[in-house]
C-alpha cells in the first residue's frame, strides 16, 4: 500500500508539473483584472481602498483607484476579472537567505555524504513549492552543495515546477576549515567531498569568487565568520583576514555581483562592512559602535530571528528541539545564542539600521518565511515597517529590480490575505491568493 501511495502521489506531481509549464505558456499574452478590496501596491506608502489592477502577461500594467470593469478600462468586455474585493492585496514576499535543499534538524548532515544532487534537488523542489504556497515570490538561496539549486532555479523559470523565483550562491567562499567547508567526518570523506568554495590568501579568494560566479551564482555569499551548526569548535569569531574579504568583495562587485558576509561575531561583522560588503546575514553580536559602521558603510542588515525561536531560545528548549542531536562542538554555540537575535535587532531598528528580511529557512522549516514578519512587530517595528523590510527594502537589498511593489511594469507578484497586516500582522500567515509573474498558484476566490 504504501508503495502505492508513492506512485499515485508521482502521477500528480506529474501532472501538476505539465499544468503549470502550460499556464506559464499562456499567461504570456494574457491580460487579467484583479479587484482589490484593499491594495497596498508599495509598502511604506498609503494604501488604496478599493483598487483595481490590471495584468498584461507576467507584469504590472495600471493600477487605478476605484474598482474599475474591463470595459471602462478599455479593455475587451470578456478580460477576466479576479474578484479579490474581500481580501488585502500587496506584492509577493521577499526572503534573501533560504537554503531550499536543507532538511530540517540534525538528520540533514548525514545526508549530504550519503545523497547524490539529485536527492537534493527534489528536496529543494518540494521546499520551493512550499516556500511559494507561504507567499516569497522571489528568495535569495545562500548555500547548497553542488549543482542541485541551479538547476532548480532554472527548472522554475522555465515553469517545469512551481516555486518562487531564485537568486543563487552556490557553495559559499569559505577559508579551510571555516564555517561552509566540510567538518566531523573522518579524513577519507572529507578528501572525497571538497568543498567548491574554499580559499586561502586573497588571490586564492579571488580565484574563488571568479569560479562561483562562472558555475552561475547570482550573489557571492561569504562566511565571514564561524558558524553555529558546522560541526567544528572554533567558535564564530573572524576567519578569514581583512585582505581576504577586501579582495573577495572587489572581485564580486567588478563582476557585477552583490556579495553578503554569514557573520556573528563584532570583529568579523566589522571586517565584512570595511571591506564594503553590500550585506551581513545574522549579525547575531553586533553592538551600538557595529550599528554605527553599518550606517556609515550604507549596508544592509539580514537578521534571522525566528530560526532560534524555532530551535529554542532558552537551554530546555534547544536540548528538546528540532537539533537536540546536534554534535557537542555545535550545540555548545548554538546554546549561547539564546534571545541574542532579538536583542540585536531591536538595536539595528532602535538605531535606523537598514534591515531586509531573512529567515535562514532551512534551519526553520521551508514553508514557515512568514513567521518573521511577526518577529520584526515583536521586537518593536510597525506592521507597515515588517511588511517593507520583506518586499521593497529586500528588493533593495538584494538589487532585484523588478519586485517589491505593484506598480506599472514590475513583475505581477501578488499575495492576498483575508486579513488585514497592518492592523493585526498574523494575517501573513493565511494567504488567499498568491500569483507569481501573472500565474496564478492558489486562488481561494470567485471568479467573476
Amino acid at each position: 500500500m504504501a508503495i502505492w501511495k508513492q506512485v499515485m502521489a508521482g502521477l500528480v506531481l506529474a501532472f501538476t508539473v505539465v499544468f503549470v509549464a502550460d499556464v506559464s505558456e499562456a499567461v504570456q499574452a494574457r491580460l487579467q483584472v484583479i479587484h482589490a478590496g484593499t491594495l497596498l501596491a508599495e509598502p511604506g506608502k498609503p494604501a488604496l481602498s478599493p483598487a483595481t489592477l490590471v495584468i498584461s502577461g507576467a507584469k504590472v500594467a495600471r493600477v487605478e483607484e476605484g474598482l474599475l470593469s474591463p470595459s471602462e478600462l478599455g479593455l475587451a468586455a470578456n478580460t477576466p476579472v479576479l474578484d479579490l474585493r474581500q481580501q488585502f492585496v500587496m506584492p509577493g514576499f521577499i526572503d534573501l537567505h533560504v537554503h531550499l535543499s536543507m532538511l530540517t534538524g540534525s538528520r540533514g548532515r548525514d545526508l549530504e555524504v550519503r545523497k547524490p544532487d539529485a536527492y537534493f534537488a527534489l528536496i529543494g523542489a518540494d521546499n520551493a513549492r512550499k516556500t511559494l504556497q507561504a507567499g516569497f515570490t522571489t528568495v535569495r538561496d545562500l548555500g547548497s552543495r553542488g549543482m542541485a539549486i541551479f538547476a532548480l532555479r532554472d527548472a522554475i523559470v522555465d515553469g517545469l515546477v512551481p516555486g518562487p523565483k531564485i537568486l543563487v550562491a552556490g557553495s559559499a567562499i569559505t577559508p579551510s576549515g571555516g564555517h561552509a567547508d566540510f567538518h566531523g567526518y573522518r579524513q577519507e570523506v572529507l578528501d572525497a567531498l571538497p568543498a567548491t568554495g574554499v580559499c586561502n590568501g586573497a588571490d586564492d579568494c579571488r580565484r574563488a569568487v571568479r569560479e562561483t560566479v562562472k558555475r552561475g551564482a547570482d550573489v557571492v555569499k561569504v562566511t565571514a565568520t564561524g558558524g553555529v551548526l558546522s560541526n567544528t569548535n572554533a567558535g564564530t569569531g573572524m576567519q578569514f583576514t581583512q585582505a581576504e574579504l577586501d579582495a573577495i568583495a572587489e572581485t564580486a562587485h567588478a563582476l557585477g555581483r552583490k556579495v553578503t558576509a554569514h557573520a556573528h561575531d563584532k570583529p568579523g561583522i566589522e571586517a565584512a562592512l570595511a571591506a564594503g560588503f553590500d550585506s551581513v546575514e545574522h549579525a547575531m553580536w553586533a553592538d551600538e559602535a557595529t550599528m554605527r559602521l553599518f550606517k556609515k558603510h550604507d549596508a544592509w542588515l539580514i537578521p534571522t530571528i525566528y530560526p532560534i525561536t524555532y530551535v529554542g531560545d532558552t537551554p530546555e528548549k534547544m536540548r528538546a528541539g528540532p537539533f537536540k542531536d546536534l554534535p557537542p562542538a555545535s550545540m555548545e554555540k548554538l546554546l549561547r545564542l539564546g534571545k541574542q537575535p532579538k536583542k540585536m535587532t531591536a538595536l539595528a531598528y532602535k538605531m535606523g539600521v537598514n534591515i531586509a528580511l531573512g529567515t535562514d529557512s532551512g534551519v526553520s522549516p521551508n514553508g514557515d518565511n512568514a513567521h518573521e514578519f511577526l518577529e520584526y512587530v515583536g521586537i518593536g517595528m510597525t506592521p507597515e515597517e515588517a511588511l517593507a523590510a520583506g518586499t521593497v527594502k529586500a528588493a533593495e537589498a538584494g538589487g532585484i529590480d523588478d519586485a517589491g511593489k505593484l506598480t506599472p511594469g514590475m513583475a505581477a507578484d501578488i499575495v492576498a490575505m483575508r486579513g488585514n497586516p497592518l492592523e493585526d500582522i498574523s494575517a501573513v500567515l493565511d494567504l488567499a491568493f498568491i500569483m507569481r509573474d501573472g500565474i496564478i498558484f492558489k486562488q481561494e476566490v470567485r471568479g467573476q
